[in-house]
């Protein structure tokens, strides 16, 4: 699938001296910024693995069914999204990149900026990601009582938001 078949908007990628990414990375690098800016749909989770994973210090989310209402949910829960930087600082697999994004709480105005290290893995053979891990300040927390409200949060928030069920009811929503 390329950039303009899933409707990928970051299409202008910026990447470190000496880092190049090939047409496919491109669209993967494309697509997963415009989920971190509240802007998926059903085209762009195509480029996902069904049994992907999405994790962040706050959510470790195991297939399809987990982590599309993460990415959707990103829309019902703020108010703002605005990157402040992005760049792709290895183009191996995974794929890397630095992304710095400035969120507002819907309702109550909070702001908030995550400085993140990103890491997309994808499957060579069918192209698709298998993975994405938000690294908050580079981290992923890894202690037991952590790690059990992550798993909470992946089975809680596909009870909350809805995911469209085809391609018309997301372009209801205002999704591409």
């Amino acid at each position: 699938m390329s950039t303009s078949d899933a409707n990928i908007e970051n299409t202008n990628i910026k990447t470190a001296p000496g880092v190049t990414l090939d047409e496919h990375q491109k669209t993967l690098v494309g697509c997963v910024l415009d989920l971190f800016a509240g802007r998926p749909s059903l085209k762009k989770l195509r480029l996902w693995d069904d049994n992907g994973v999405f994790q962040d210090p706050i959510t470790k989310a195991e297939g399809r069914k987990q982590y599309e209402p993460q990415w959707y949910g990103l829309q019902a829960a703020f108010k703002e999204i605005e990157r402040l930087h992005h760049e792709v600082t290895d183009a191996g697999n995974p794929i890397s990149m630095d992304l710095k994004t400035r969120y507002v709480v819907k309702g109550i105005g909070k702001e908030q900026t995550i400085a993140s290290k990103i890491q997309i893995f994808y499957d060579k053979s069918t192209g698709k990601i298998t993975q994405v891990q938000d690294k908050w300040d580079g981290n992923l927390p890894d202690s037991t009582f952590t790690n059990i409200f992550r798993q909470l949060n992946s089975v809680t928030v596909p009870k909350l938001i809805s995911v469209p069920k085809n391609d018309e009811e997301d372009r209801e929503r205002g999704n591409q």
